[in-house]
């Protein structure tokens, strides 16, 4: 099923369920095979010049490096999740290689780029590394500028790229308001969508140009495969589609497929770790050793209001503060007191984790100032109930 022809009357965990799932090339199986290949054989001179010409078009098996059915499938699917604004998706092998590429595609030396100041580190690494010694300049903004952008474009601004809600500290950016001053002044935007996707927050719909998910994350959703995906509209679809191709940038077919997999369960999956998510965050914005509890569907979170009136619900990530008085060796002491929660990066999968963060230094322009030390949580799929308590036997190694 193509994005062409996707059934967009029907519900979004419906079409979860039905798209890209290539029948015509699987022969009827459910899920679509695992093509593993390099070389691709031609029957003659004439069928190998014929898919030259066709090689950017649907279903031409050129080289595997430009996809076979297995890459096809789970990137029409995620194109078909932006429907109708989509023209197509590029696959990574990691979200922060989608990152790098769909920078790489819009901008040029001598180029500026504003940037969130929340921006997931690795992104900011790329820009104040790979992007400064190309020539291309960045500026950071505060996330919660809203149409306040348009003061900051200039004639050099060539992207400006949003992270909505941050991956640190969750602010929800107004993205319809900054798309729309963007787009008044001819620049493009981008956004890493990753904590809402496009299941919740279909952010081309509400006037961005490209969004990239770090598929690794939900998508996949049971920490075993790394994967990014990039899609774009009509106007830059041509630049991010020659980018990849030219960067040599390719999924594996594996994890492809592990993130088609994914795909059938992010509905069910989203639902059950925004709702153990929120109960979580209720229950700790409740406890004396706790100041603010940054949760985006919680009015205690910056843009919470943007929140309620552009996402379609919540997913599993969140942080919170603690008060004043907890120092850095009483929270080591709580995250180390958790039975259920691991200790790692990333999130997204199954299992719970909970990472000491501090976004003082990746931040440059919007001041970061808290009253105590700051936790991350990803809240997984366990019992709420078994969470809270392990949360509140962690608890009392901190004193309120």
């Amino acid at each position: 099923m193509s994005a062409e022809d996707a059934p967009h009357d029907l519900r979004p965990a419906t079409r979860l369920v039905h798209l890209g799932r290539r029948r015509a090339l699987a022969g009827g199986i459910v899920n679509p095979p695992v093509y593993r290949a390099s070389t691709v054989l031609f029957e003659s001179t004439a069928h190998q010049r014929q898919a030259t010409r066709d090689r950017d078009q649907p279903d031409t098996l050129y080289y595997a490096r430009r996809g076979t059915p297995t890459q096809w499938a789970l990137a029409e699917a995620m194109t078909a999740l932006e429907a109708p604004h989509a023209a197509g998706t590029f696959l990574y092998p990691s979200g922060a290689a989608a990152v790098a590429g769909a920078l790489l595609a819009l901008l040029a030396p001598g180029d500026e780029l504003l940037m969130v100041d929340n921006a997931y580190e690795p992104t900011r690494a790329l820009c104040d590394g790979v992007l400064r010694r190309m020539g291309i300049a960045t500026r950071y903004y505060d996330p919660l500028i809203g149409g306040g952008i348009a003061e900051l474009i200039g004639p050099a601004t060539r992207a400006v790229f949003l992270e909505s809600p941050g991956s640190l500290s969750f602010e929800v950016q107004d993205v319809p308001a900054i798309a729309a001053a963007a787009r008044a002044r001819g620049v493009p935007t981008l956004i890493d969508n990753t904590w809402a996707t496009s299941l919740l927050f279909p952010a081309l719909a509400h006037g961005v140009d490209v969004a990239i998910t770090a598929c690794t994350k939900y998508i996949v959703g049971h920490s075993d495969a790394m994967l990014g995906a990039v899609t774009a509209n009509a106007a830059a679809w041509p630049r991010i589609r020659a980018a990849g191709h030219q960067l040599g940038q390719c999924a594996s077919p594996d994890d492809a497929f592990l993130g088609s997999r994914g795909l059938r369960t992010l509905a069910v999956r989203l639902r059950a770790h925004g709702e153990n998510g929120l109960a979580v965050a209720r229950w700790l914005s409740e406890q004396p050793q706790v100041a603010r509890v940054l949760h985006p569907a919680l009015p205690s979170c910056p843009g919470h209001a943007h929140f309620v009136r552009d996402y379609g619900g919540a997913s599993g990530l969140f942080a919170f503060e603690f008060a004043a008085g907890v120092d850095d060796p009483a929270r080591t002491r709580f995250i180390d007191a958790l039975r259920l929660f691991g200790i790692g990066f990333s999130w997204g999968g199954f299992e719970s984790l909970a990472l000491a963060v501090d976004p003082r230094p990746v931040r440059s322009v919007a001041d970061w100032r808290a009253r105590g030390p700051l936790v991350r949580l990803h809240i997984g799929l366990e019992d709420p109930a078994d969470l809270i308590a392990d949360l509140g036997a962690a608890l009392a190694h901190v004193a309120p």
